[in-house]
């Protein structure tokens, strides 16, 4: 009894001894952590890009989606109304426009015509008065002589020195050069109300430029309110694009944040979801076990869930800061107090085999293989 008792001594120690050096060399040819989680890239929050009620909700948590596919829509009735009143301003601003540039071209067309036909008019117009005043100063003087001719020959036919008819005839001369040049003077003065009306056409016409110019600064004006508004038209129409969420990729809702009623803001979270078959693990590896360890070496995978089956998977990289980098809270050491902490670096694997059943935040095993 007594050797058989030393045998299984022996029997268990040699056992022992068998697990405990597959152990060290497993552990030694392979980095293994229990500190791994199934991740995924697509899974996706989404939210509206503008806020309001909520009128349609597709998809209940679990449902599958596809890319493109309608989620949520908002009330869009505020929006359309905005958007028709400001198309509204634009064509009554756009018929304005165009109103005025019509009458702009007219004005424009009628003025080059009406300044060379008023300055050539008022410049013939000075002409003739220049003309018909050197003509009524000729006859100012002839009736002048006359009228001496007629006094002398007056008191020669008093005097009976000569006929009376040589009187008549001197007498008839002045009548008709004191009524032609009563007509030469009227028809002088009717002259230079012509050129007055010429140099207020003149003046018009300066008032016309004026308008044109007023016209031109007003139609700019409009045209540029007309842009600012097309401009708010445009982000109206994208705003009631945005009332309708679509999912930006195919899969499955991971979770839905609210109900059909509700008020929501901009950017505020509606439906999660994500791809499920778009995954991987990430295991965050201490630094004593990254030696050996590096893209391309064949990883195996044990699932808590599933602990049966072994999943494969390779090394795809390994982040290049640790995980307490990013810390909320990073650690004081400017007093001098310091306890050195083993860190840890996020080692991302590619599933090789995934199965459907597989779901994003799963814990897991990897035992990465050194080289």
């Amino acid at each position: 009894m007594k050797k058989i008792g030393t045998v299984f001594i022996l029997l268990l120690i040699a056992v022992f001894t068998y697990i405990a050096y597959n152990f060290i060399q497993y552990r030694t040819k392979n980095a293994v952590s229990d500190a791994a989680f199934i991740k995924t890239d697509s899974l996706l929050t989404l939210g509206f890009k503008v806020g309001g009620k909520v009128l349609y909700m597709a998809k209940k948590e679990g449902e599958s989606v596809k890319e493109g596919e309608l989620l949520a829509k908002l009330d869009e009735r505020d929006f359309k109304t905005a958007a028709a009143r400001v198309k509204k301003e634009i064509e009554a601003i756009n018929y304005e426009v165009k109103r005025l540039k019509v009458e702009k071209e007219r004005l424009k067309n009628s003025l080059e015509t009406n300044r060379g036909i008023k300055g050539a008019d008022k410049e013939m117009l000075l002409a003739k008065i220049e003309a018909l005043k050197r003509e009524i100063e000729a006859m100012e003087a002839k009736y002048e002589k006359v009228s001496k001719d007629e006094r002398r020959y007056k008191a020669l036919f008093k005097s009976k020195l000569i006929p009376k008819s040589r009187y008549e005839d001197i007498k008839s001369q002045k009548s008709y050069l004191y009524k032609s040049l009563l007509a030469q003077k009227a028809r002088l003065k009717a002259l230079e109300t012509e050129v007055k009306k010429a140099l207020l056409a003149i003046k018009l016409v300066d008032i016309d430029q004026k308008r044109i110019k007023e016209l031109g600064l007003k139609i700019a004006s409009l045209q540029k309110r007309s842009q600012s508004l097309q401009k708010r038209y445009e982000e109206i129409k994208n705003k009631i694009s945005y009332c309708y969420l679509y999912s930006p990729i195919t899969g499955s809702v991971a979770k839905k944040f609210v109900n059909v009623e509700r008020v929501v803001s901009e950017g505020e979270p509606v439906y999660s979801v994500v791809n499920p078959k778009d995954l991987h693990v990430e295991v965050l590896l201490s630094e004593k076990k990254l030696k050996g360890v590096k893209p391309g070496n064949s990883v195996k995978i044990t699932v808590d869930a599933y602990p049966d089956r072994e999943y494969k998977g390779v090394v795809e990289k390994i982040l290049p800061a640790s995980a307490a980098t990013f810390a909320l809270v990073p650690r004081d050491i400017s007093s001098g107090e310091f306890t050195k902490l083993d860190q840890r670096f996020p080692v991302r694997i590619t599933l090789l085999n995934p199965t459907d059943d597989l779901r994003v935040g799963m814990g897991a095993s990897v035992a990465i293989r050194r080289d």
